[in-house]
């Protein structure tokens, strides 16, 4: 790269980091001006322009305000007061964002339920929360009603969208509103008091390795997403900003809203993803932005090449997971002009965005920026994970190239601060202290990353995914990508499992496999492309991968079946030393955890 075009691509790094951190560096935490305050400037420009689409279903900004509202005044007519909560559980729908809105005019907070939840996982995120209300729909209510019985405190709920069979006529929500002032609370009385360090809503992690944990989003940690996304996707009311995503969660529900409504766009709301239907549905809306996460790009590229995936109006696709391979398909194969990828914790006071588009980066921090930014590498010991400290008891960063933790310097400013959960021994728990100076707090993500010379930061992974095998750290992400390049593989996950006399763990593989798929083939392509400490050596054959509503995968239930052939019908294969994969039946199993197998 000449010195021109280095410096061109240095100016467009700093006009668009600068842009962002513009629009986020008004917000304080001692501030009266609360995320509803920035939702209802935008009704305020935007009163007679389409806001949401959904299921051919169209509201304006002015409708969708005054929907706000009606939720607002029911709340307060039933007597909710300011600083309770009011759990939200259902689909994606028009009324989502139009009740935790409103809910926030009047000092409400919502916890955002995963509707996908059910059972111990459901009851769990309830109690948590604190809540004694529930809204839900139709088709969340009755699922409801199987954990009533779970909850610690009396919870009243009510529906939108059609009562279920059995349900009582009066917690029919969208009759009881129809009688309730569609006029925005005085904001003199409704929000005195109020500063943008009251909570807001409440996030829950995806739980993919245990109960899901509720964090707290204060209304400027709502308001860093909802701006600092207006302000790089570089939005205006021409975009037309199409969202799978689930709203219960931070990239969907505050990250891609914001990005339409503040920038006066339109929000094109669907109620889940589908692959067949991407790219009719991104034609017919006349999308020019779309947010994913990355196992949602890994769907549409392995779909049939099909003329309609080029000829779409996207400028822009937004979102996170995003692996280097399928980044380079995306955008050669489908034409999306740019990328933005980004990281950030949902509890937590980290984010990076990766402004001028460096492929498989998550983010950039220069050495000339650091003293701007919280973000720092720190160096871990391999066997344990815990952080090196030196001879005075301090850590240690990472120099580039190797790989750390990824942590983030809590402070007073807005973009540093750090709420943590509802349950404070977990927000402790995550708080590193002392670590470069006496007296500092640092929060741990918990996330590997590398960062290069230019400044870049690239995920390699999850701390519990990375484990260690024959004295070696094997990222579990970095295997997965590679096993998805194999000859007849659709899907793959990675992790470790115990072997019976072994030290470390060993790495395990579930696949999901076409009629091409070769157990011969899949182990010459592993040796090709794998040092021997991280090429699997056991195989789980599944018809598909279970996932989260945000698509992140449950390793939870894999690494406790693990290669035990006594719990799960799935064929399951070991790589023997001297002839390759071999099917794992219990006779075989005993003889594994025996040692009498040499792997």
């Amino acid at each position: 790269m000449g010195v021109w075009s280095r410096a061109a691509r240095e100016w467009r790094f700093l006009r668009g980091l600068y842009r962002t951190l513009g629009r986020v560096r008004s917000i304080s935490a001692d501030s009266d001006w609360l995320t509803c305050d920035d939702l209802e400037a935008a009704v305020d420009r935007r009163r007679n322009f389409p806001a949401i689409v959904f299921e051919g279903r169209t509201v304006t900004y002015g409708e969708f305000d005054a929907l706000a509202n009606r939720y607002a005044n029911w709340a307060k007519g039933r007597g909710i007061k300011r600083g309770e909560v009011v759990a939200l559980f259902m689909p994606n729908r028009i009324e989502y964002v139009a009740i935790w809105y409103g809910l926030s005019k009047v000092g409400i907070a919502t916890a955002l339920i995963n509707n996908q939840l059910t059972g111990p996982a459901l009851a769990h995120s309830l109690n948590i929360c604190g809540a004694v209300h529930l809204i839900a729909d139709a088709e969340t209510q009755p699922v409801f009603e199987t954990v009533r019985d779970q909850l610690t405190r009396t919870m009243t709920d009510w529906i939108i969208g059609g009562l279920p069979p059995g349900a009582r006529a009066d917690r029919d929500l969208d009759r009881t509103i129809k009688g309730v002032s569609a006029l925005r609370p005085d904001r003199a009385t409704a929000r005195a008091g109020l500063t943008a360090k009251d909570v807001a809503l409440y996030v829950y992690t995806s739980g993919t390795t245990g109960m899901p944990k509720a964090a707290k989003i204060t209304h400027m940690r709502a308001q860093m997403y909802m701006r600092g996304f207006w302000a790089s996707t570089d939005s205006t009311p021409a975009d037309r900003v199409y969202n799978v995503l689930p709203l219960y969660h931070a990239t969907g529900g505050l990250c891609a809203v914001g990005a339409a409504l503040l920038g006066g766009g339109v929000l094109l709301l669907k109620r889940k993803f589908s692959a067949a239907q991407f790219w009719d549905d991104v034609l017919a809306e006349r999308a020019t932005i779309f947010f994913y996460v990355g196992e949602l790009c890994r769907y549409l590229v392995a779909l049939p090449e099909r003329p309609e995936e080029r000829q779409h109006k996207l400028r822009l696709a937004v979102g996170n997971g995003l692996s280097a391979e399928v980044w380079h398909q995306m955008q050669i194969r489908f034409r999306i002009p740019r990328i933005l990828e980004f990281y950030g914790a949902t509890e937590g006071n980290v984010s990076l965005i990766n402004i001028d588009g460096r492929r498989g980066a998550v983010g950039r921090v220069p050495k000339y920026l650091r003293k701007q930014f919280n973000v720092r590498v720190l160096r871990l010991d391999p066997e344990t994970q815990d952080p090196v400290r030196g001879a005075n008891g301090f850590c240690q960063e990472c120099k580039p190239g190797e790989v750390g933790e990824v942590i983030g310097g809590i402070g007073a400013d807005a973009r540093f601060a750090y709420a943590g959960y509802a349950d404070k021994a977990a927000s402790n728990a995550k708080i590193l202290r002392d670590v470069f100076a006496k007296g500092d707090a640092w929060f741990r993500t918990g996330d590997l990353m590398r960062q290069d010379g230019d400044g870049y930061f690239y995920f390699v992974d999850r701390m519990g995914d990375t484990f260690r095998w024959k004295g070696e750290n094997v990222s579990a992400s970095e295997v997965t990508g590679q096993l998805l390049t194999a000859p007849g593989v659709k899907d793959a996950e990675v992790y470790g499992v115990e072997v019976q006399g072994q030290e470390g763990r060993a790495g395990m593989a579930s696949l999901v496999v076409d009629d091409d798929f070769d157990l011969s083939a899949f182990a010459a392509h592993v040796d090709s492309k794998l040092p021997a400490y991280a090429r699997p050596l056991f195989i789980r054959l599944q018809s598909e991968l279970a996932t989260t509503g945000t698509f992140k995968r449950r390793k939870v239930e894999l690494v406790a079946e693990g290669f035990n052939p006594s719990k799960t019908d799935d064929p399951l294969y070991v790589r023997e030393r001297d002839s390759g994969y071999q099917p794992i039946d219990r006779p075989r199993y005993a003889r594994i955890q025996g040692g009498k197998v040499k792997l």
